[in-house]
C-alpha cells in the first residue's frame, strides 16, 4: 500500500518534470530555427588575428569568455528577465531588454541579439507559448534581443531558474565549440574535448549569476569589443558575428 501510494504521489511531479527538460533540451538545441550557426561572437576574429589557433588555444578563449563576460553579464542578466516574466512586470523586463541591447559594443554583436531575438519570438508566438498577456508584452518589446525571448520560453514551459540558465549556457558553450570546430578549423574529438572540459563550470555559472547583485553585473570586454569591431571588416568569414 505504501509503496503504491508512494508511486502514485511521485509520478506527476517526474513526468512535469520530464516535460521541462524536454522543452529546455528543444530550447538548448541547434536545430532551433533561430540561426544560432551563423555567429560565432568574435571568435572567427579571435582566429583571424591569432589568439585562437589550435584547441587548448580555443578552450582558452572559450573559458575565458565563460567565466569573464558570459556569467557576469549575460547570464545575470537572463536570470532578471526569468524573474520578470515570472512577476509579469512589462517594465522591468522593458528596461533589462534595453540594458541587454546596450552591452553590445559592436554592430554585428547587437544586430545578432536582435536577430535571434525576433526569430524565437515569432516562434513563440506561432507556437501559442505561455499566456495571451504574456505573449503581447513579448511581442511589444522591439528590438528584442535573446536572453528576453528565451526567458520567456523558459518560463512558458515552467523551466526553473537554475536549469534555465544552465540550459543557455550550455546552448552558448555549444555554438562556440561549433564555431572553433569550422574556423581553427578542429576535429570532432577535439571539440568534444572542450565541450567535456568546460561543460562542468557551467553549472557554478548559473549559481552565481542567480545571485549576483545586479550592481555587480559586468560586461567590460574591450578585447572582446575591438575583435568584434574588426570582425566587421574582415576579408574573409564564415560567420555573421
Amino acid at each position: 500500500m505504501t509503496a503504491s501510494l508512494a508511486n502514485t504521489i511521485t509520478e506527476p511531479v517526474a513526468a512535469a518534470s520530464l516535460h521541462t527538460l524536454a522543452a529546455l533540451l528543444h530550447l538548448a538545441s541547434p536545430a532551433l530555427p533561430i540561426g544560432a550557426f551563423s555567429y560565432s561572437q568574435g571568435l572567427e576574429a579571435a582566429v583571424e588575428h591569432g589568439i585562437i589557433h589550435d584547441a587548448p588555444s580555443a578552450e582558452r578563449w572559450i573559458a575565458s569568455q565563460l567565466d569573464g563576460v558570459f556569467a557576469t553579464g549575460e547570464l545575470p542578466l537572463l536570470a532578471r528577465q526569468w524573474r520578470g516574466w515570472h512577476a509579469d512586470d512589462a517594465a522591468a523586463l522593458t528596461r533589462t531588454n534595453t540594458w541587454i541591447l546596450a552591452t553590445r559594443e559592436a554592430s554585428e554583436l547587437r544586430f545578432e541579439t536582435e536577430q535571434m531575438g525576433w526569430s524565437l519570438t515569432q516562434l513563440a508566438g506561432s507556437l501559442a507559448w505561455g499566456t495571451d498577456a504574456r505573449r503581447a508584452v513579448l511581442m511589444s518589446m522591439k528590438p528584442i534581443a535573446l536572453p528576453t525571448a528565451f526567458a520567456f520560453a523558459a518560463v512558458a514551459h515552467d523551466a526553473p531558474l537554475h536549469d534555465t540558465l544552465v540550459a543557455y549556457a550550455f546552448s552558448w558553450l555549444e555554438n562556440q565549440v561549433a564555431g572553433a570546430l569550422k574556423a581553427v578549423p578542429l576535429g570532432q574529438l577535439a571539440a568534444q574535448r572542450i565541450i567535456v572540459a568546460l561543460r562542468a563550470r557551467l553549472a557554478p555559472a548559473a549559481t552565481h549569476a542567480a545571485s549576483l547583485d545586479p550592481a555587480r553585473i559586468n560586461t567590460f570586454s574591450p578585447g572582446l569589443a575591438i575583435l568584434a569591431s574588426r570582425h566587421e571588416t574582415q576579408y574573409s568569414r564564415l560567420f555573421r558575428s
